[in-house]
């Protein structure tokens, strides 16, 4: 360690002993007499299912459709950030002091752990001071020469954003397709890369969602191609190297707006496999490898409210599917005869264990499952059929399959981290049973888990569903009510919030804070129904849960009213939404990011990026039964006069995701109606979109306005 960074440390030591002398209870907190914007009133009227809605800040959307009041947009949007700016001011010391104290602990020159594909050891590696990395190969041994196949450090110079989506090499190892998106948008150009002469090839694929899958001759490539306007993902074409993306050949088509299509080959690299899914229903085609120019079959038609997905072994395949099997069981059927009165039951439904995917090897299955809210990973030996579980000794934990791109091996490999334990890599030997620790995440300045505490904790909530809660905490932190806490949730399309370790919250832990996940209903850590009774008609389950959270952590003495501080992003930034106008009094400070508040108007506009995607979701808003619900839980819809607590709000004005305009409408529409002293502030990017800044250590800069942002709440100076 050189001398600055041990003079830091010292310094850094010193700045945490001294936390609680800094700190100001929430009344004495001052804010800078600055006045804020004011948006532009200009009525809009909605009218559907003879209901009539003055939308006043309609004409924010104009930037995104080009309309003629596109620059006010920008005006306003940049006029809020000055305003932010401003409010914060008095902490820009704090937020570059939380910067270098999270930055502080993320080894610069790092390397992932290798993984072997077809004859090479593939890896990234990071370097001092650079933001992004290195993706690079040996051949047949670690100790080979290293073959650097992409440098986006060099490749990024230039560009304020920067990301590869995606990389395939060619299955004779000579050519490298990846995808590049420059503008945050999640809207790719593939590139296509000779490994022997370093040489980038002519073609160029625009408008896809970034990834290639080559077929066996080495020269043919399968895509996904975007809708520019929407960008939804509609069709499947087929590239020859060396012709015009114009003579492209369309091999599948998606009619129904509301799927997601992707296309993929089986891990022994004997199919090609089109995947077109929503949330309720799927359908896979499937297609030799071997003959790129072959028709694709479809391997089962879809249904409605059946979901299922193949993978190939030898003499078989295997498919994971809900039918007739709410939390989903693996069938499986001849490589000859895929339709569904051929499957068989391979591991049967089993009411309290939800099968989230499979992992194939020639002769092993990893599935992926989850009971009571913990995941796990189970070992199936295909020969003998025995089975058997990794075991894990935490409270709250995420284990998952990492990268597995071998078929002929007995080694699976995993990451395991929990609210304590930083991301570890194992191997982990399915025949002996003998499990190999290859690498666990350094946390540099001397971390010690031991230190700090986790806890689960299951909440009754209001209809008598008990909620997991996950928890962390220093040790000494006293459950008197005084501790501040910090609680995050998501809570919709079945994604489950795991506990999961990150050394930029250390920041808070060091400084009294306690920080929870409520793991509410929309996700699925509780199993399939867990998200059923949190989406369309019972989306308002989501709001109630966490609410229930918060209350129950006060009334158990985690802390108490004035120092609760909630957070959640993009559906769940509707979940913030949504909470504040339900308990406005519960929280002192909430941060929405990227938050999707504007529901019904979104939803009613197909013009907006994944609009119709989601309708099996939120519901399709032109069905007067589905509008009616979505208007009574809407953010934007349902402001009143009120005092609302104190609000940061950051969006990203190239969001593909969840367009700018949500949250400038909402924060325009929230300061015109609420009542009170508490602030609303709203942040944008304006250089990036859905997942803020591209390189690795810029996005702390946004984690420290946050942290600044309620740690100033909490009257923490320091």
């Amino acid at each position: 360690m050189n001398i600055q960074k041990i003079s830091y440390m010292i310094v850094l030591g010193a700045i945490l002993t001294s936390c609680t002398e800094q700190k100001k209870t929430p009344s004495e907190i001052n804010w800078p007499d600055v006045q804020p914007p004011i948006a532009e009133i200009k009525p809009h009227h909605r009218v559907i299912h003879s209901d009539t809605v003055v939308d006043n800040y309609y004409w924010l959307n104009d930037y995104f459709k080009q309309g003629p009041d596109a620059e006010k947009v920008l005006q306003y949007l940049e006029a809020e950030n000055t305003y932010t700016t401003a409010m914060m001011k008095d902490t820009e010391g704090l937020q570059a002091r939380l910067f270098n104290e999270m930055k502080s602990r993320i080894k610069e020159k790092d390397e992932s752990v290798p993984y072997f594909k077809n004859g090479y050891y593939y890896y990234r590696r990071t370097e001092e001071g650079k933001q992004y990395y290195k993706l690079c190969r040996k051949k047949g041994s670690l100790d080979a020469k290293e073959e650097i196949l992409l440098d986006v450090d060099k490749m990024a110079k230039g560009f304020a954003y920067y990301a590869i989506g995606g990389y395939e090499v060619s299955p004779d190892n000579k050519l490298l397709a990846y995808g590049v998106d420059t503008v945050s948008r999640r809207e790719y150009i593939i590139h296509i890369k000779n490994l022997e002469t370093g040489e980038i090839l002519q073609d160029r694929i625009p408008q896809t969602t970034g990834g290639a899958t080559w077929a066996a001759d080495n020269k043919t490539l399968f895509y996904t191609s975007k809708n520019p306007l929407t960008l939804l993902s509609e069709k499947i074409k087929r590239h020859v190297l060396g012709t015009s993306t114009e003579q492209d050949v369309v091999v599948y088509d998606e009619k129904d707006n509301t799927n997601y299509i992707g296309v993929g080959k089986s891990k022994n690299g004997k199919y090609i496999f089109i995947q077109s899914q929503n949330t309720t229903s799927s359908e896979v085609r499937y297609l030799s490898a071997d003959n790129p120019y072959g028709d694709f079959h479809i391997f089962q038609p879809r249904r409605k409210n059946v979901l299922y997905s193949v993978v190939s072994l030898d003499d078989c395949f295997l498919i994971v599917t809900n039918d007739q099997a709410k939390n989903f069981k693996i069938v499986q059927t001849p490589l000859d005869k895929t339709q569904k009165e051929n499957w068989k039951d391979y591991i049967p439904h089993r009411p309290d264990v939800l099968i989230e995917g499979i992992d194939e090897f020639k002769d092993f299955i990893v599935v992926s499952e989850r009971k009571n809210g913990l995941n796990n990973l189970a070992i199936h030996n295909i020969h003998d059929h025995s089975q058997h579980d990794l075991e894990f000794g935490e409270a709250a934990y995420t284990v998952y399959p990492s990268t597995n791109e071998e078929y002929n091996t007995n080694k699976v490999r995993y990451g395991y981290t929990s609210l304590v334990t930083p991301s570890s890599t194992y191997d982990y030997n399915m025949q002996s049973r003998e499990k190999t620790l290859l690498k666990q995440q350094e946390v540099l300045g001397g971390y010690d888990a031991n230190k700090y505490i986790t806890e689960r904790l299951f909440v009754p909530v209001t209809d008598g569903t008990q909620v997991p809660v996950s928890l962390v905490y220093k040790k000494g932190t006293k459950k008197d009510g005084s501790a501040p806490l910090y609680l995050y949730a998501y809570g919709s399309y079945g994604s489950s919030t795991d506990a999961t370790f990150s050394s930029a919250r250390l920041s808070l832990l060091d400084r009294g804070f306690i920080y929870a996940i409520a793991h509410i209903r929309g996700g699925e850590e509780m199993g399939r129904q867990w998200y059923e009774d949190g989406k369309l008609m019972k989306k308002i389950n989501t709001f109630t849960d966490f609410i229930d959270c918060g209350r129950y952590l006060i009334d158990q003495k985690y802390t108490s009213k004035g120092h609760l501080y909630a957070e959640g992003g993009s559906a769940g930034g509707l979940l913030m939404g949504a909470v504040i106008n339900m308990a406005p009094d519960l929280w002192n400070g909430v941060i929405a990011a990227v938050p999707f508040v504007d529901v019904v108007n979104t939803m009613l506009d197909e013009t907006i990026p994944l609009t119709t995607n989601e309708y099996d979701e939120w519901g399709n808003p032109n069905q007067k039964k589905a509008y009616d619900y979505m208007k009574s839980y809407s953010p934007y819809e349902n402001i009143e006069a009120r005092e609302y607590p104190n609000l940061l709000i950051t969006t990203g004005l190239h969001d593909s995701q969840v367009q700018y305009f949500e949250p400038a409408k909402w924060v325009a529409k929230l300061r015109a109606i609420k009542t009170g002293n508490n602030v609303v502030l709203l942040k944008t990017d304006m250089a990036f979109g859905h997942g803020g800044a591209s390189g690795r250590f810029d996005y702390l800069k946004d984690q420290a306005l946050e942290y600044a942002f309620i740690l100033k709440l909490e009257g923490i100076t320091k």
